[in-house]
């Protein structure tokens, strides 16, 4: 039996946008990280969003994944034992020096896949009258799918960006991108979703 998709529309942008820059911290951007790869051209594209949101004064917000204690998430660590260098103070749990994040940049601390799971994140937004995401960062069908799809459990028009996600795997980073696009959020290039801001 063929499958067909479903039809589904192209929302874009709200009107107050948000940047969500998932878990580009040293423990994924670094292959000597058992968690890391080398994924430059993911972190120049998020340097690029970035320097849009920054232009026009649009909330920026980053996610880390940080355990403080073996109670926490410790079926997620132990079905993913590499999880347990995410220590507090660690170099692994560090925003990549190339974000620039700034201090005015709200850094929201996770412990599972999604950046809304047992955060704040979603109170944060709705203090700051956002009705739409954009979600970058790694990796594809981690956190990012999770954050996204959270994103649109929480009702907010949730768009990927195409160059600034990324994942160890680029046959789970293409499935996962479709399965997205299908259901859940519009993934469209760095490019236009400038344009759209």
């Amino acid at each position: 039996m063929a499958l067909s998709n479903l039809h589904q529309n192209q929302l874009g942008l709200g009107r107050s946008p948000a940047l969500l820059v998932v878990d580009i911290i040293n423990g994924f951007t670094d292959p000597a990280c058992p968690l890391g790869s080398n994924c430059p051209e993911v972190v120049a594209a998020n340097i690029e969003l970035l320097t849009a949101f920054r232009d026009r004064a649009l909330p920026i917000f980053f996610t880390s994944v940080v355990y403080h204690n073996d109670q926490q998430a410790s079926v997620f660590r132990a079905k993913v034992p590499a999880l347990n260098v995410l220590t507090p103070g660690s170099h692994w749990v560090d925003i990549d020096s190339r974000m620039g994040r700034l201090a005015s940049e709200p850094l929201v601390e996770k412990q599972w896949a999604s950046a809304f799971y047992g955060t704040d994140l979603n109170s944060q937004l709705r203090a700051l009258d956002v009705d739409s995401l954009v979600v970058t960062g790694l990796t594809t069908s981690g956190c990012v799918r999770a954050s996204a799809v959270d994103g649109l459990q929480n009702n907010y028009q949730t768009v990927v960006a195409l160059e600034a996600v990324g994942d160890r795997n680029p046959e789970a980073h293409q499935a996962n991108l479709f399965d997205l696009n299908a259901k859940y959020a519009d993934v469209l290039s760095v490019a236009e979703i400038i344009a759209g801001l």
